[in-house]
């Protein structure tokens, strides 16, 4: 018994661990995205499915995505991509080790008072999805492999970034964290523009 309340008060303890920001506020807001419309008229399918992706790229290489696409085990916070406070591990399935499961303090919403982030089903996202430190072509190639998205469709993954509640959170994230551009609508019309137009990535420049 001594020692389950022990195991408990060191979750509870990573849990409160995290300082309340002292850091200059960020815009409530985030940056505009500029919908499918916006883009105006484009000669041909390729023209358009390379617009909608650039712009969809402004949310795909923002902090609020990238920081849970990290390229190691370890999930990063704020605009600068810190390493998470305090320290955790990947884990089995991107949920956490499991003397720190993710959702033991990342509830189903955000704990503002204690700057905790949370959505459903948070975790991290599979390491070959990793997106800290690659460039739109990069992800936008990435994206189209089923070996690195999951097996996904494209279908999927719009209908993934368009509904999920946990890629919703990046528009409200809580505390002082600066929201993905745009909105999670506009993105998703973005991606689906950018699908339904080919799926055309830039090519790498050399």
């Amino acid at each position: 018994m001594r020692l389950l309340v022990l195991a408990m008060l060191v979750v509870f303890t990573g849990c409160t661990n995290i300082p309340l920001q002292t850091r200059p506020k960020v815009p409530a807001t985030g940056q505009p995205l500029k919908t499918v419309a916006e883009l105006g008229a484009l000669p041909d399918a390729t023209a358009k499915s390379k617009a909608a992706f650039a712009e969809a790229s402004k949310v795909l290489t923002h902090a609020r995505c990238v920081n849970c696409h990290p390229p190691d085990d370890s999930p990063r916070q704020r605009e600068l991509h810190e390493p998470h406070d305090p320290p955790v591990a990947r884990g089995l399935g991107g949920f956490g080790s499991p003397n720190m499961y993710c959702p033991t303090c990342h509830q189903l919403e955000n704990v503002e008072g204690t700057q905790l982030p949370g959505a459903p089903n948070w975790h991290l996202a599979p390491i070959e999805m990793a997106w800290l430190g690659k460039t739109p072509a990069q992800i936008c190639n990435q994206l189209k492999d089923p070996a690195r998205n999951g097996g996904k469709s494209l279908e999927k993954i719009v209908d993934h970034v368009t509904n999920d509640k946990l890629v919703g959170w990046g528009w409200a994230p809580g505390g002082e964290r600066e929201p993905a551009p745009g909105t999670q609508k506009v993105f998703g019309e973005l991606m689906a523009a950018w699908a339904e137009n080919g799926a055309v990535c830039e090519e790498e420049s050399r």
